[in-house]
């Protein structure tokens, strides 16, 4: 078995998630250092920088697996030219990291449009001129009243139910510039998260979730694998960039959250998402 990071259509929903159908997946949420490139022809391209980051998903691959996803890259081990190279380098998981082969441009001409944040996903999505996305609310935003005072309730009136997110647990990763207390993020490792899941524009993203996450600096778009109604479905949501050690989060910000789970998430999950707040309080 060969540990395999990808990052374009092999991602799962993607148009050749297919490949890796029967592939365990490690991580939902990692990067690897690089630069992300769209080609022009429908999949992306990386080449290699210390300076930046490149976001997928983590899979353990067959060897037929990968000669499969080698003839896809257009990779033949030896060989000039290939359309892309097949290297080694370092995966970087919420568990710690991993090596990883990773496969880069080995043709220049692939190297056409920059993606500056490093997510295919989130870069085609953001393309869109028109459509809605699910959108999964586990921290403050599943309280309503802020959109109210912010003037954009109008983007959240579509409520489809509750998600559960599985094999996450929710943290407190993120230190506030403003209090130096902690905000809300998602850390992939065991446990489960429970919340909202709106229906919204694609525009909402951009005109407001945005810019009250601090993306993509403090906190990052990313994709999720949540059960909705008793099926598996593909939503955005926003993690912490870099994450910290928990601490404890304002009152305020706790009573949000606390708020806008009530009634909708299971009095169970409430309970223990309450607890974990007080223990942070030491």
């Amino acid at each position: 078995m060969k540990n395999m990071f990808v990052y374009g259509t092999l991602r799962k929903g993607e148009g050749n998630a297919h490949y890796l159908k029967e592939a365990t997946r490690l991580a939902e949420q990692c990067w690897t250092n690089g630069e992300l490139y769209d080609t022009g022809y429908g999949y992306p391209a990386v080449k290699q920088s210390r300076s930046s980051r490149v976001y997928g998903e983590l899979y353990t691959v067959t060897d037929l697996e990968l000669r499969q996803i080698d003839q896809l890259e257009g990779f033949r081990e030896g060989r000039e030219n290939n359309l892309y190279e097949r290297v080694e380098q370092m995966v970087y998981t919420d568990k710690g990291p991993v090596t990883a082969y990773v496969y880069i441009a080995g043709q220049s001409n692939l190297l056409n449009n920059r993606i500056p944040d490093g997510d295919w996903k989130e870069y085609r999505l953001l393309n869109k001129q028109r459509g809605t996305v699910l959108y999964f609310a586990y921290g403050s935003c599943m309280d309503h009243k802020r959109f109210i005072e912010k003037g954009v309730d109008h983007y959240f009136q579509n409520m489809v139910g509750v998600g559960v997110l599985d094999n996450y647990s929710l943290r407190f990763t993120r230190k506030s510039k403003v209090d130096g207390m902690g905000r809300a993020d998602i850390v992939e490792e065991s446990g489960q998260v429970e919340g909202k899941v709106f229906e919204i524009p694609v525009e909402a993203l951009k005109n407001y979730l945005y810019q009250r996450e601090g993306a993509p600096n403090a906190y990052r778009a990313t994709f999720v694998t949540i059960k909705l109604n008793g099926k598996d479905t593909q939503a955005i949501t926003f993690t912490v960039k870099n994450k910290n050690e928990e601490t404890a989060p304002p009152a305020d910000y706790e009573d949000e959250i606390l708020s806008g789970a009530k009634g909708y998430l299971s009095e169970d999950y409430i309970m223990k998402l309450k607890a974990h707040m007080d223990g942070l309080k030491g």
